[in-house]
Parts: structure tokens; C-alpha cells; sequence
């Protein structure tokens, strides 16, 4: 068998992709040249692998069961290097970040300088999504999510916690006065998300002991979006300390009703498909990240 190992990632990233031309631009080549080793890959392997349509590409059954095997050895491969950079204690290779934009901003953005200097063989993808998105289709190799994990599949690193508060600007508290009570709030604008809608369950008790549920006056989809509207003297928000620290420091963001919020916390965590020791890249990224987010709280 004289399969090489740049026919097996042509393969694998077509597949991934969905097309011979998305294969080409995310590999750096040209279509014809994607095209020539995966027909030369199935001529060594004397089978089709991939039917071609007009439109789409679809896996054959011999397409699929040689899929798994492509993965492991090229995953095999990357493993074999990373094991080296690790004994030379120089992680090296493009590391795709995947987070929703607030903590990207937040939590993220301002360890990168840090963390490139530490690790200057570490090329860094930042990506953004306020969606939950499929790491293998996406081609990521760890995402950060905020709140309680679903996905099973996954393997999780817990990094740590980050509480609720209920803030506002001073601005905002001097027009509209600041509440103190909870039966208060029926008297202020109340910022929070248009989905989903257990975002909008604030640490706080209603008058019959039950979790709070706010009904939004000014909605938004992201947090970030309503930190700026906070910031900007629109109403109350309940946004997550990662986001607010710098804020809260500055005076730009003050606390309300801090006697009745309870101590909810949102879990954060990095999620990552690995089959495998994780990939030193990985792991050095995410101890650097959990060792900022410990001093940080």
C-alpha cells in the first residue's frame, strides 16, 4: 500500500467540508489538486470512496468504512508530533478557539499576548459563535462554553465559575433611582435576551420564594450587546462577573440588590473531541487559560 499521508487529509477534509473546493481553499491548494489524490487514492485502494453529483459529495459505504481509518491514522500522526514538541517542551501547531463572542472578548482576548509569548509555536484561530456549534464540522479543536453542558459526546475540562449580579449604570440609578427591594423592579427597564429564555432567570427570589423570571423591556440575543446598553444608561442587567469585572472596577457598572441575589454561578467549561492523551496544544492553552480565570476570581 502506497497511500501517503496527503491523499488521507485531502480525503478527510472533503469530507469535512462538503466539497472539493471548500477542501482546496481551507488546505491551500488548488481543486485540481484535490481532485488528482483523491482519484489517486482510490485507485490504490481499487474502490470509490466518494460519489460525485453535480451538487454534493456523499460517502459511499466503502467511503464510510474507510473514514474511521483515515481519521485514526492521520490522528495517530498528529499525536506522534505533538508527543514530540511535547518532550522538547515546545507545543507547536494551529490551535482553532472556538467561544461565544462576550467571552472571547472577556475571557480570551486579553490572555492572548501572554499566552503567545509563552508559546510562540502555537499558532492561534479565534473563532466566534453565540451557537452551540459541532466542533468536528466546524474543525475546532477545543470551544469554551458558558452554563451546564448537554452534549455527552464531548469531553469537558471544568475552568471554573463566574456568579451573576444585577447591575447598572450610575447614570441610569441617578435618573431612575436604585431599587431596594425586589418588588422594585416593576418600576425600571429590565434588559435581558429575546432566546433563550432561561437566560432571563435572574438570582434573585419572587414574592413567593420561586426564581425570578424577568419579563424583558429591551431584549437582545447577546450579552455583550446588553452590557453596552447597560453601560449606556438603558436599564438593569443581569450579566456574568467575566463580563463585568473591568466594569465594576471602573464604577462604570454598579451592583443593585446585592443583599437579595443569591450565589448562582455559571460553570464554564472547555469542550473538545479527543480519543486520545490531549493534544499538548490543547492542554497548555487550557492550563494557561484556567490558571488567569483562578487569579481573576
Amino acid at each position: 500500500m502506497k497511500t501517503t499521508l496527503d491523499e488521507l487529509q485531502a480525503f478527510l477534509v472533503v469530507v469535512d467540508t462538503g466539497s472539493i473546493t471548500a477542501a482546496a481553499r481551507q488546505l491551500g491548494q488548488t481543486t485540481s489538486g484535490i481532485s488528482r489524490a483523491l482519484g489517486r487514492l482510490e485507485e490504490k485502494l481499487e474502490t470509490t470512496l466518494l460519489s460525485r453529483t453535480t451538487r454534493r459529495l456523499e460517502l459511499t459505504e466503502e467511503g464510510r468504512a474507510f473514514l474511521a481509518h483515515a481519521r485514526a491514522i492521520v490522528g495517530a500522526v498528529d499525536d506522534a508530533e505533538e508527543q514530540m514538541a511535547l518532550r522538547r517542551q515546545r507545543p507547536a501547531g494551529r490551535l482553532r478557539v472556538n467561544a461565544a463572542s462576550p467571552f472571547m472578548l472577556h475571557g480570551v482576548v486579553p490572555l492572548v499576548a501572554g499566552f503567545r509569548r509563552r508559546y510562540p509555536e502555537i499558532t492561534l484561530e479565534l473563532d466566534t459563535d453565540d451557537q452551540v456549534i459541532d466542533l468536528l464540522e466546524q474543525r475546532t479543536d477545543v470551544a469554551i462554553r458558558i452554563g451546564q453542558l448537554r452534549d455527552s459526546t464531548l469531553r469537558a475540562r471544568f475552568l471554573g465559575s463566574s456568579a451573576l449580579r444585577i447591575l447598572a449604570s450610575p447614570g441610569y440609578l441617578a435618573a431612575r433611582g436604585t431599587p431596594q427591594a425586589v418588588s422594585d423592579l416593576g418600576d425600571h427597564t429590565l434588559l435581558g435576551f429575546n432566546h433563550p429564555d432561561s437566560l432571563n432567570q435572574w438570582p434573585l427570589r419572587d414574592a413567593h420564594g420561586n426564581s425570578l423570571r424577568i419579563v424583558p423591556d429591551l431584549a437582545a440575543s447577546s450579552g455583550e450587546t446588553l452590557r453596552h446598553l447597560a453601560l449606556g444608561g438603558e436599564g438593569l442587567v443581569c450579566l456574568s462577573d467575566f463580563m463585568t469585572r473591568r466594569d465594576r472596577e471602573r464604577g462604570d457598572l454598579v451592583q443593585v440588590l446585592a443583599a437579595d441575589t443569591l450565589d448562582v454561578r455559571q460553570p464554564i467549561n472547555a469542550v473538545y473531541y479527543r480519543n486520545t492523551q490531549l493534544a499538548a496544544r490543547i492542554a497548555c492553552f487550557l492550563d494557561y487559560l484556567g490558571e488567569h480565570m483562578q487569579e481573576a476570581g
